[in-house]
């Protein structure tokens, strides 16, 4: 099950205490660690946990575990013990029938051990670890790398203690105060303030994950208002075409127009190149499209006066907002590449000039026929 999808935090129980068995690195205190053991499950069952275990034999912590899970429980709070032994296997920890606590046994389609343990600590809320050997190392280090809560009890040796070793090195939110009590020497008093630093691994863990999702989801709200931003802009400047004022003297008005539009488009044009990046805020963006597309837009009308000095006594503004809307959106778009040329000492490259009274002076001069072909007049470079 999913740990979205529980309401009680699952702890996979892992190791051995086998004192018939030679581990590496040795067990230490072997003798108090089935009653310790036990005291870990029964603090468990009263942290409002679940257990994850994969034996029932006695030479694993798993029973010792279950065992005070089961004494701890009442009625009024039953417990589940989860039990994910391999398939061709059976668990039976001789639970009493007036027992509050259930034990369900998950099998797992795979043949291989191996891969329903990994998974089932990788999935767990978090693990507690006792003694053991290679696997019990392999399953802390793993944890820790997927930053699952451990709890390795140092006090027995094993592998666990070398997972402890480890953790002080990889923290994964775990304090100072925390790494001291796992490798104390074992007290009996010390259970309940070790499953506590467990938990309190998991709530850290839980607020670092709520505090990405969010940062997510923040970032995807960001970047989707800003390509309705854009919309709206690019939006804006195609109705300042549509209702651009009739040709005729430049005023507040046609001037307003000929500018705005293309600034508007320049917006529209950064934002969406910033919907691909993720190095700067929209609003930064949107200045420095605004910026690009000034510069541009501005030369290129200049270039315009130089070529027709007269272009102002009867400014055709639809006509010229053809050109400037998509220069002011590239510009928008590309603004990199236009403060390259600006600082290189060259100015935007913009379309060829277009003097929009000389369609009006040949038109006149035809009786209102086609206008005879004209060479275009190239444009002027303003450094």
């Amino acid at each position: 099950m999913p740990a979205e999808a529980r309401s009680r935090p699952l702890i996979a129980v892992v190791g051995s205490v086998d004192t018939a068995r030679t581990f590496t690195p040795p067990l230490r205190d072997a003798a108090s660690a089935p009653e310790a053991a036990r005291l870990l499950g029964a603090e468990l069952y009263r942290a409002g946990c679940d257990i994850a275990v994969f034996s029932s034999k006695p030479t694993y912590v798993e029973a010792d575990v279950v065992r005070g899970y089961a004494e701890a429980g009442t009625a009024g709070a039953p417990g589940t013990v989860f039990a994910y032994p391999p398939r061709h296997r059976s668990v039976d920890f001789a639970l009493p029938p007036e027992s509050c606590v259930t034990v369900r046994t998950v099998r797992d389609t795979s043949g291989e051990w191996e891969l329903s343990y990994y998974r089932t600590l990788l999935s767990a809320d978090g693990v507690l670890l006792m003694g053991g050997g290679q696997s019990t190392r392999i399953a802390g280090i793993i944890a820790m790398a997927q930053q699952v809560p451990v709890l390795p009890v140092a006090a027995f040796g094993g592998g666990a203690g070398q997972v402890w070793v480890n953790l002080d090195k990889i923290r994964n939110g775990v304090d100072d105060s925390a790494i001291a009590l796992m490798g104390d020497d074992w007290q009996p008093d010390a259970a309940p303030r070790l499953i506590a630093s467990l938990l309190e691994q998991r709530e850290h863990k839980r607020a670092t994950e709520d505090a990405a999702r969010s940062t997510r989801r923040q970032a995807a709200w960001r970047a989707n208002a800003g390509l309705v931003i854009s919309v709206l802009c690019i939006a804006a400047s195609v109705a300042a075409i549509v209702f651009a004022p009739p040709s005729g003297p430049a005023d507040a008005r046609s001037l307003s127009s000929l500018l705005l539009a293309p600034l508007i488009a320049a917006v529209g044009g950064a934002l969406i190149r910033h919907s691909f990046e993720t190095d700067s805020g929209s609003l930064r963006a949107s200045v420095r499209g605004l910026g690009a597309g000034l510069v541009s837009v501005l030369l290129y009308c200049a270039s315009q006066l130089l070529t027709v000095p007269a272009l102002l006594d009867d400014l055709d503004v639809r006509r010229l907002l053809f050109f400037t809307v998509p220069l002011g959106f590239s510009a928008g778009f590309t603004f990199d590449l236009v403060f390259e040329r600006l600082r290189s000492g060259a100015g935007p490259a913009a379309p060829a000039a277009v003097d929009p009274l000389a369609g009006a002076a040949a038109t006149s001069a035809t009786g209102g026929g086609n206008p005879p072909p004209t060479d275009p007049v190239p444009a002027r470079q303003t450094t």
